[in-house]
């Protein structure tokens, strides 16, 4: 492509997908479907790498982060971001309500103010010039921050350019940065199960996440922001916070829904009491109210003090924090097997709720904070879906309280739990356990494992409902009769259940062992091993040596594998496989064929064949398919919209085949 050809193209591709970014952020009216946004996505990075020049300072494409920074840089903010005074009950807020009356000297009416959500999240700075975003900095001590702009820029409701015809030559927007609840938990869900401390609230992830000096970090977690207030502005004013906060909104940043203007202290009251009643069914974290004078005429008149202005407050949730009594501590089996403490406490009220169990998170954090069965301990709910146990006080023990050591066996089925090496989290391996059967069908059943077709969470839920399994076994000893049991199961749709179970029975080796769920082992090294060893037998029986000659297969990999089949019930499950008809299909993989010892890698959307199809056409000849690029990469193979793959092995150098060269390749490597 031409350079006129790429810049009007780029052009398009930019202001087209800022177009949607603003409808899928700001409106909520997507457009597009995520893969057809991907496609433009990957278009415009394409043609960015080749033309780095003509890449537009606020391309969609600077949304995945950039290269890791050595430190922070210091920003003065040009006006102080300075804190608030608290109002911990009502009185507090009459009080501030009737000191604003006196220095303005008010003897009849009621002051208008601004109230909206106090967000638990970390404040930031926005500075756009002529509508550019052109710096983000945090808070910091209210006087200088941190230039976090890389990490900002990751975040998808953050225009990079304000969407409008005249913007004004300097805006300085304050906001929060949040982490809504939904994904909070689930990052902390990966984090423990990959043997990580968890973060203790929302607000320490959202910190955490935007003081990231790798900003593709930041990028991977679904950050989001509300503005609340101007820094310094030049070429626009505002009559009010209200007026100011709808003009933004217009120009395309983010601002909170349920921001309210009322009347006096009791509308105020009013507002509080609202938001206390909606807390619990937020989608994000809340720790109170924050009330602001509207006119910002009357706001320049109240004035400052040293640290905090006097015509804002925030008036403060009650504590979701208690003091209670450890009663016991019991080992808790999640989906995965990971085998986690959890305290068992004396009920007490937290926010409304009456709070009996917190979690301890891990083993390690346990030891760390010294928590005993009989400690007096602080207990927080902050955002997860059970509360956790803060800290000890221990100046109120007694000497009468018990530690407690971690388990050796598992509380759900009484195997011996296992400690991977390089891991914090305890793990129960066992195939068969009743706490993880659930997940451990829905794995084995799905496409890419053994693929019985028609066997969803919703027969699965049913078959535990009916005690009908305690392994994956047992899915191949059903009858008739027992799918018939099921809510609202025909005649037709049993017998098509059935042949997909009896259709299972011949899947690849590489899927059989891709369906026992062993940790680190997916989809990709369970052909690997399948081509390796044969047969179920000969991977049971491989030492970590042996296994460890298995191209990608490291330490960490080969010690899960070995603790997989060191399990005896693992060994067992497997062998009623066998005997329920379960035979594995190999695939022989060529020796001494014309791609011996090369590897490929495949990228982008293949049209010609499938990705597995690739692969197979590889190992047959042969060679070896990889997942990434590296220095060691023979060839790539870019389908339409190929993306980072291509890019890296651009820069290593490394020959970059179409599809058709692909074939073409393939083709000479079968002649005689």
């Amino acid at each position: 492509m031409e350079r006129k050809e790429a810049l009007s193209r780029i052009t398009y591709l930019t202001a087209e997908l800022q177009r949607h970014n603003r409808l899928y952020y700001q409106e909520d009216q997507p457009e597009l479907t995520d893969a057809d946004y991907d496609a433009l996505f990957l278009e415009l990075r394409e043609l960015e790498t080749q033309f780095p020049d003509l890449a537009p300072p606020d391309s969609p494409t600077q949304r995945v982060g950039g290269a890791p920074l050595e430190r922070f840089t210091p920003v003065r903010h040009r006006r102080p971001m300075l804190s608030l005074e608290n109002a911990l009950m009502e009185g507090d807020l009459i009080d501030f309500d009737e000191r604003i009356k006196r220095f303005l000297g008010l003897t009849s009416g009621e002051i208008e103010y601004l109230c909206e959500p106090k967000m638990d999240g970390l404040a930031v700075e926005l500075i756009y010039e002529q509508g550019l975003f052109i710096l983000g900095a945090t808070r910091g001590d209210g006087t200088t921050g941190e230039e976090v702009t890389h990490n900002l820029k990751t975040v998808g409701e953050i225009p990079l350019r304000l969407d409008l015809p005249a913007p004004p030559p300097l805006l300085e927007v304050r906001g929060e940065i949040y982490l809504p609840l939904a994904p909070f938990r689930l990052l902390n869900r990966e984090r423990e199960e990959n043997g990580e401390a968890p973060f203790a609230n929302p607000r320490n992830a959202a910190a955490g996440s935007i003081r990231q000096l790798d900003s593709r970090i930041t990028a991977r977690r679904p950050l989001a922001l509300f503005c609340y207030a101007p820094g310094e502005v030049i070429g626009e004013e505002f009559e009010s916070q209200s007026t100011f906060l709808s003009t933004i909104s217009g120009w395309g940043l983010p601002v909170n829904p349920l921001v309210r203007k009322v009347a006096g202290a009791q509308g105020v009251i009013d507002y509080f009491r609202t938001m206390s009643s909606e807390r619990e069914s937020l989608p994000y974290e809340i720790d109170g109210v924050v009330i602001k004078v509207d006119s910002y005429r009357l706001q320049r008149e109240l004035g400052e003090k040293t640290r905090s202005p006097r015509w804002a407050i925030a008036w403060k949730f009650p504590p979701r924090q208690g003091v209670t009594l450890v009663e016991a501590i019991i080992s808790s089996v999640g989906r995965t097997g990971v085998v986690t403490p959890v305290a068992n406490l004396t009920p007490v009220e937290l926010s409304g709720v009456t709070v009996s169990r917190a979690t301890l998170h891990n083993w390690e954090e346990l030891e760390k904070k010294d928590i005993r069965v009989g400690d007096t301990v602080i207990v927080e709910r902050a955002g997860d879906v059970i509360p956790a146990v803060v800290r000890v006080l221990p100046e109120r023990r007694t000497g009468a309280e018990q530690p407690v050591k971690p388990p050796e066996v598992c509380p759900a089925c009484g195997s011996t739990i296992t400690r991977i090496p390089d891991e914090v989290a305890l793990r129960c391996l066992n195939l068969a356990c009743p706490a993880q059967l659930r997940e451990s069908i829905i794995h084995f059943a799905s496409r890419n494992a053994m693929d019985i077709d028609g066997m969803g969470e919703k027969y699965v839920d049913q078959l535990l409902r009916l005690d009908l399994v305690t392994t994956v076994a047992d899915l191949y000893r059903l009858t008739r009769a027992d799918l018939m049991r099921f809510d609202r199961m025909g005649d037709k749709l049993a017998d098509n259940l059935l042949a997909a179970v009896e259709k299972s029975k011949e899947r690849e080796l590489g899927r059989l062992i891709f369906a026992l769920g062993i940790r680190h082992v997916g989809q990709h090294t369970a052909k690997l091993l399948a081509a390796a060893f044969g047969t179920m037998e000969n991977l049971a029986a491989a030492t970590a040596e042996e296994l460890l000659t298995v191209r990608e297969v490291g330490p960490q990999v080969a010690q899960s594998i070995r603790s997989f089949f060191v399990n005896e019930r693992n060994r067992q499950v497997i062998a009623r496989l066998f005997s329920a008809g379960v035979t594995p299909q190999i695939t022989a993989k060529q020796v001494g064929g014309r791609f011996t010892g090369k590897s490929f890698v495949f990228t982008g959307s293949l049209t010609r064949f499938t990705r597995d199809n690739a692969r197979l056409m590889v190992e047959q000849e042969g060679g070896h398919a990889a997942g990434s690029v590296s220095k060691k990469t023979d060839y790539v193979i870019a389908g339409k919209e190929a993306g980072s793959k291509l890019e890296k092995a651009r820069s290593l150098g490394v020959t970059v085949l179409s599809e058709d060269e692909f074939l073409d390749l393939l083709e000479e490597a079968g002649e005689p």
